[in-house]
C-alpha cells in the first residue's frame, strides 16, 4: 500500500478532520480528531465587531482600497461556509485543525527550511471536487485569527468561481488577468478589501485566450515571489485550476511552499491522485483535504477529513 493510500485509508477509518504533521512525521500518524482543538482557540472577534472600526491603510492598499466588498456573511454561513459569528459549527472545528498546521508550517520552525511557506496553493485532480469551496473556507478560518491577514487569490482563470461564490461578481472590475496582461502596473491595485477586516481578495479578472500561458509565465512567478517577500507576515491562498489536463497548473502550484489537494471521498480516483502528485515538486509541503466525508456527528452527514504526507517520488 502506498503512502497516499495509507493516509487516505487511515482518514476514512478515523472519520474526523486531522491536522498537518511536521515534515519528518509519518503520514500514518497524522490523522487526529479536530475535537482536540478547543473552541475559540483563534481568539475570534465577531465579524460585526470587526467591521465597525474604520479600516487603516497599509502596504496592501492601492486603488481599490476604498471599495469595500460587502460579503454576505449570513448567507455564506447558511451555505455551509465557516461562520464568522460566535456560532459553533462543525466546519469551523474541522477547518481550525487544518489551518493550525498550515500556519505552523508558514511561520513556525518548518518555515526556515520551506521556501515560500506562507504561499498556499489549493487544487484538485479534476473539477468539481470542492477546491474553491475549500480555499474560501481556509481563508475565512485564517481571517478569524487576531494577528494574521489572509489574501485569497482566484487563480483559476479558466473557470473562476470565487467572486460568484462570495457574492461580489458584479462588484469587482480588474483582477489577476489584468495584472498579468500588463493592464495594471501595481499588484496593490487589484487587491480588494472586504468587510472582514483580516481578509483581502484578488479576483480572477477577465478571461483571455492567453490565460493558461500567463499562469506559467515569468510574470506570474515574479508575482508569487512578490506575495512572499512583500507580505511575509501574511498568508496567501491561491485557488488554482485542477492539476490534470492543464499543464500550466503544475507550474503554478509549484510556486507555493504548501500545496493542498482536495480529494472528494468516493469520487476522486486514486490513480489520478497519484498522477497529479508525481508532477509536483517533492520538496513542497503537500497535504490532502478529504471533502464531503461522511460523518455520523454532522447534521448534514458530510464534512472535511484531513490526511497529510509529503509526496514520495522514489
Amino acid at each position: 500500500m502506498s503512502t497516499i493510500e495509507k493516509a487516505l485509508a487511515k482518514q476514512k477509518l478515523a472519520k474526523s478532520a486531522a491536522p498537518i504533521e511536521a515534515k519528518d512525521s509519518a503520514p500514518e500518524d497524522s490523522v487526529q480528531s479536530s475535537a482536540d482543538d478547543t473552541v475559540g482557540s483563534e481568539n475570534t472577534v465577531l465579524a460585526s465587531e470587526k467591521t465597525k472600526a474604520p479600516f487603516e491603510r497599509d502596504d496592501m492598499d492601492g486603488k481599490q482600497s476604498d471599495k469595500i466588498l460587502d460579503l454576505p456573511l449570513e448567507a455564506l454561513d447558511e451555505m455551509g461556509y465557516v461562520s464568522l459569528s460566535s456560532k459553533r459549527k462543525l466546519v469551523n472545528e474541522e477547518l481550525r485543525a487544518i489551518k493550525r498546521r498550515l500556519l505552523n508550517n508558514a511561520f513556525g520552525s518548518l518555515s526556515k527550511t520551506l521556501p515560500s511557506a506562507n504561499l498556499i496553493t489549493v487544487s484538485s485532480t479534476r473539477p468539481g471536487e470542492g477546491k474553491s469551496f475549500t480555499a474560501i473556507n481556509l481563508a475565512l478560518s485564517i481571517a478569524l485569527e487576531q494577528d494574521k491577514t489572509v489574501l485569497l487569490v482566484d487563480a483559476d482563470v479558466l473557470k473562476p468561481s470565487i467572486s460568484k461564490k462570495l457574492g461580489v461578481k458584479d462588484k469587482v472590475s480588474v483582477g489577476l488577468m489584468e495584472y498579468l496582461l500588463d493592464e495594471v502596473d501595481d499588484v496593490r491595485d487589484i487587491i480588494y478589501r472586504t468587510n472582514v477586516e483580516n481578509l483581502r481578495f484578488i479576483p480572477a479578472g477577465r478571461q483571455s485566450h492567453l490565460s493558461t500561458e500567463l499562469l506559467a509565465s515569468q510574470k506570474m512567478a515574479d508575482l508569487a515571489d512578490q506575495f512572499v517577500k512583500r507580505y511575509p507576515d501574511r498568508v496567501v491562498i491561491m485557488d488554482s485550476p485542477p492539476l490534470l489536463g492543464i499543464n500550466e497548473t503544475v507550474v503554478l502550484a509549484n510556486l507555493a511552499g504548501q500545496i493542498i489537494i482536495v480529494v472528494e471521498e468516493e469520487a476522486t480516483r486514486l490513480g489520478e491522485l497519484k498522477q497529479a502528485i508525481e508532477q509536483l515538486d517533492k520538496d513542497k509541503a503537500i497535504g490532502f483535504v478529504v471533502n464531503k466525508a461522511k460523518k455520523n456527528n454532522s447534521a448534514s452527514g458530510y464534512g472535511y477529513g484531513y490526511a497529510y504526507a509529503y509526496a514520495n517520488h522514489k
